[in-house]
């Protein structure tokens, strides 16, 4: 399979226009004073099932034929995708199977379900998690819609940029979550070919570096196991066409651990009232630990790439210390 071009997200777009919400950008002028820069947040929590993933699945249910649907849906999550798949498969009345570590969230679970989906929680990690996906899938012969790995589904998330390069023409860096990095190279196709003076960072948690260490040694890396708050970032391994995009089109990519993941979520959930998971605040993260190095008077737009929280973990994502004195 072939990375997606800026025509196929343009397609994404058109054929998921009515299906989506354009998700709205907010300012904060608290952190813009702060660093000297003008900072923007695209709100991907205020999407439909709450984070980016419906983007990317829409326009995959788009390319699977009437027999794949019949056979029914599965994929592995540990939560959102989930979600987004039983979303779409309820609105298509395709049955949906979503395998999730045992550990998952009981919010996301529980959306999982509402949805409609068969949920089967497996394994104390991601690793584990995939492996009995696969298992299911093959004894089943269910149809696979990968959470990340496919054009279609990076086509779909690529419609984020083309409506980031409509609400600010003049972008100079977008900071993108990494998981298994759909996000990042969907955003980055269209940023690249829209933009291509603006750069693109990607950002990952420590405890869950696949797509660093892929880079590193040019191909992808699986993980044996991943250690980070940021559930929705905990892919155990980075896929070979998200690596492609990664190396084309993604200018850096930076590493922030779970304390800055913290601060960051305190930090948009105090001074800009938006309520973020711990994946959508990886990119705020790593400017409070300055990782990023931000031009002076520059234009940074940060994903918040979902926000669904479980409320009654909140309080262990809460920290209360200041990223920024008041």
């Amino acid at each position: 399979m072939d990375l997606p071009n800026l025509e196929h997200i343009q397609t994404a777009r058109a054929r998921n226009s009515k299906l989506v919400h354009t998700t709205p950008i907010f300012g904060s002028k608290t952190l813009s004073d702060s660093f000297g820069c003008t900072f923007y947040f695209k709100a991907e929590n205020f999407q439909k099932t709450g984070s980016f993933k419906v983007r990317g699945v829409l326009n995959r249910f788009a390319g699977l034929s009437q027999v794949e649907q019949e056979k029914g849906l599965i994929t592995v999550s540990a939560g959102n995708h989930a979600s987004a798949l039983a979303w779409a498969a309820r609105s298509a009345q395709v049955a949906a199977t979503v395998v999730m570590p045992t550990a998952a969230s009981s919010a996301k679970v529980g959306a999982a379900k509402g949805y409609g989906a068969e949920v089967i929680l497996f394994g104390n990690s991601s690793v584990e998690a995939f492996e009995e996906m696969q298992r299911i899938q093959s004894a089943r012969q269910l149809t696979l819609v990968h959470p990340f790995d496919h054009p279609q589904i990076i086509a779909g998330t690529g419609t984020i940029g083309l409506e980031l390069v409509e609400q600010i023409p003049d972008i100079d860096t977008v900071v993108v979550p990494i998981g298994g990095g759909g996000l990042i190279a969907g955003i980055a196709i269209a940023i690249k070919n829209l933009i291509p003076t603006a750069s693109v960072i990607g950002v990952e948690p420590i405890g869950a570096a696949a797509m660093f260490q892929s880079l590193r040694v040019g191909s992808p890396v699986r993980l044996e196991q991943t250690d980070t708050i940021a559930d929705g970032l905990a892919a155990p391994f980075a896929g070979e066409l998200t690596l492609k995009a990664v190396q084309q089109y993604v200018d850096d990519l930076v590493l922030v651990n779970d304390s800055d993941i913290k601060q960051a979520m305190t930090f948009l959930l105090e001074r800009c009232k938006l309520l973020v998971e711990p994946a959508g605040a990886a990119g705020l993260a790593a400017v409070f630990a300055n990782k990023i190095t931000l031009r002076p008077n520059s234009k940074i737009v940060i994903i918040l790439s979902g926000g669904n929280v479980d409320l009654l973990r909140l309080s262990e994502f809460i920290t209360l210390s200041p990223a920024i004195a008041s």
